[in-house]
């Protein structure tokens, strides 16, 4: 079958679209990138029968297959240390492209909540199928029968994988803050603060900004020195960043950026001893006190490579 004529339109329209449905199905913002270039590749070698009918469900179908298919093999795959979602910076243009606000008027997770980095933690609890039918859902505002079109399952199992889905969310859901105005604010304070705390090796300081239960993940792929397990509770992560960052500070420079909706810490030391990350991403969630809650480290490179690094990527 040739080539549609509008093919290059049809990816200008809904490549935007479609990379922010991959990137929150797999976290990932390269194989978001690699998921909307093969789902272009299928439509041009194999386009839908009907090309009156809008090609968005269709490719969407596509999309969610693959997804799901990389998920898969992501999960049989060993990774060494805690998994985290690649940082994207974020702006209001960028996320009104990904998902117009009048397609997710109705949905239960708001626009930014979705793309957030707690978010997409959460996400990882879920199977492949269920991570789909939840986003489809509770994100992009999708009906019971259109997601059931759309992966090509019943509408009885949509409901079914639904409701399971939810039910691995609870704690998240329990524990979940919309990342406003305040949130923001408090996040970029929070940051400030404990980059001063942890500048001169304040534990103690460092202790004042902490949740009791909460939790640091580090994420280099075993390329540098992190945590292999996430480190728990407010005297160890406390005790962990007074001792790790007067040891790594020294020639560091560092920003800070809008990544997955909320502020963040990015940071650079060219000449990083051996073992040491040049650069990584330190971001953070908190509380419903305003307490740090979560804290993310990126340290693998090729999770960095979206992040604008002092005008250099």
């Amino acid at each position: 079958m040739p080539v549609p004529a509008d093919i290059q339109q049809t990816y200008l329209r809904e490549k935007d679209y479609l990379w922010g449905y991959c990137y929150r199905l797999v976290g990932d913002a390269g194989e978001a990138e690699d998921l909307v270039q093969e789902t272009f590749v299928r439509a041009m070698e194999r386009p839908p029968r009907d090309l009156d009918r809008p090609w968005r469900p269709w490719l969407v179908r596509v999309a969610s297959n693959l997804g799901k298919d990389l998920l898969r093999r992501r999960q049989r795959r060993k990774y060494i240390g805690p998994w985290l979602p690649t940082p994207v910076e974020t702006s209001e243009a960028a996320l009104e492209a990904q998902l117009p606000a009048a397609e997710h008027a109705g949905s239960r997770y708001e626009r930014t909540e979705s793309i957030t980095l707690a978010f997409l933690v959460a996400l990882e609890a879920l199977t492949p199928q269920r991570r789909a039918v939840l986003l489809l859902r509770d994100v992009y505002d999708y009906s019971t029968r259109e997601t059931a079109e759309v992966l090509g399952i019943s509408t009885a199992s949509v409901k079914t994988t639904l409701l399971r889905a939810r039910r691995d969310l609870t704690t998240y859901d329990q524990s979940r803050r919309l990342p406003g105005p305040k949130a923001v604010e408090q996040a970029h304070t929070a940051l400030l603060r404990l980059v001063e705390y942890t500048a001169t090796g304040d534990a103690k300081g460092i202790e004042t900004l902490l949740s009791e239960s909460v939790r640091a993940l580090s994420d280099g792929n075993g390329k540098y020195h992190a945590a292999k397990v996430p480190v728990l509770g407010r005297e160890r992560v406390a005790l962990l960043y007074s001792r790790i960052a007067p040891e790594a500070d020294e020639g560091v420079r560092g920003d800070m950026l809008r990544l997955n909706g909320l502020p963040a810490i990015v940071a650079e030391r060219p000449d990083a001893p051996h073992g040491l990350a040049e650069r990584f991403v330190l971001a953070l969630d908190l509380d419903a006190e305003g307490r740090i809650r979560n804290l993310y480290t990126v340290l693998a490179p090729e999770k960095l490579r979206e992040i604008g690094f002092f005008g250099r990527t």
